[in-house]
């Protein structure tokens, strides 16, 4: 037998809550390093390891990808490269473009173009109309996440759907941060009411996630009138089936407290986002007639759109006291150039 000082043993989960405890004994796993999903940094550095051995146009900034694609994690971030590559080579191009790499991030995020299926006229234009209301509730909310892109084109089981990314990319989040999130996914179906008079089964995944953010306010954050109590246990990941009987620890009253709590968030900001559509209703005509005609906008097109485009700063000119001031300066400068010259002048001419 020999010494085995100097061997370091690593190992790997993404599930270390089911782990024995005789693994996590001091002297064995006795340290954990989290790896979590790249930063605004880290995501740029990882675009430049991928592009390496890739052909990409002049004037694609990485930086700007890595602010597209927040949540992504490296897998991911090749995915979309190695994406963009294989519709380049299929167009027969000599380099990746910005259309291949929109294109590749619309893929990983939800799946190919579903081209084949077609819309009849009043399909199309509910769902414009949906979309438009998440794009025009996003655009109009303080803390709300920035419309990149929004398109009608299907893509795996969404009928369209809005790209969007935060302002900023944040360790926390605020209440107000999270009001404006659940008010987004509520844009959809406060169109369809204001527009049509009449609801879809389109809004169902937009529901799903607004109720998630809703319940998690109230029973893990304390952000409810019930307080800061933690109600939810903690454990929302299925593993091998035993979370399934996990005991409630709340009462029947409590619960029914949460689900009132849970009613009272999502009904705020489904009246608010029915507000901004109302107060903002040729805007959103805007958007959505554009989208019958184009299927898809960018975030310059929308804000060309709407008159939203920054003015571009004109350099400012100097105000006539600082031209003043230059041309005294200079001629101040010039004269003391010129005060010798003049002194051997008159020497010159008083020798004579």
């Amino acid at each position: 037998m020999s010494d085995n000082y100097g061997i370091v043993v690593i190992a790997a989960t993404n599930r270390p809550d089911v782990l024995d405890p005789a693994l996590l004994r001091p002297g064995r796993f006795d340290r954990q390093i989290t790896v979590s999903l790249p930063d605004l940094k880290g995501r740029t550095e990882i675009l430049k390891v991928h592009a390496r051995n890739k052909k990409i146009a002049d004037g694609i900034d990485l930086e700007a990808l890595a602010r597209r694609t927040p949540g992504f994690s490296g897998a991911d971030l090749e995915n979309v490269l190695n994406e963009a590559a294989i519709l380049a080579v299929r167009e027969n191009k000599t380099e990746i473009s910005v259309n291949n790499i929109d294109e590749a991030i619309d893929r990983v995020m939800m799946g190919p173009a579903k081209k084949s299926r077609t819309y009849d006229e009043h399909t199309k234009k509910l769902v414009a109309y949906h979309e438009a209301g998440h794009a025009i509730v996003g655009l109009n909310l303080p803390d709300g996440a920035v419309v990149q892109k929004v398109t009608i084109i299907p893509r795996g089981n969404a009928g369209g759907y809005n790209l969007i990314t935060p302002r900023k990319e944040r360790i926390i989040n605020t209440r107000r941060e999270m009001i404006d999130t659940i008010t987004s996914y509520m844009g959809g179906r406060s169109a369809e009411e204001v527009f049509f008079d009449d609801i879809t089964t389109g809004a169902s995944g937009d529901i799903q996630s607004a109720t998630r953010l809703a319940k998690d306010m109230v029973t893990t954050y304390g952000m409810s009138e019930l307080g800061p109590v933690q109600y939810d246990s903690g454990s929302s990941t299925v593993f091998l089936g035993r979370d399934y009987n996990s005991p409630s620890n709340a009462s029947s009253q409590v619960a029914y407290e949460i689900d009132q709590e849970v009613r009272k968030i999502i009904d705020y900001c489904h009246d608010y986002a029915r507000k901004i559509i109302e107060d903002n209703k040729d805007d959103l005509i805007k958007i959505a007639e554009a989208l019958i005609e184009k299927e898809t906008l960018t975030a310059e097109e929308i804000n060309e759109l709407l008159g939203r485009v920054e003015e571009k700063k004109e350099p400012v000119e100097p105000k006539k006291e600082e031209v003043k001031v230059e041309e005294a300066v200079v001629e101040q400068k010039e004269t003391a150039e010129d005060a010798p010259v003049k002194r051997r002048r008159r020497r010159k001419e008083s020798e004579e």
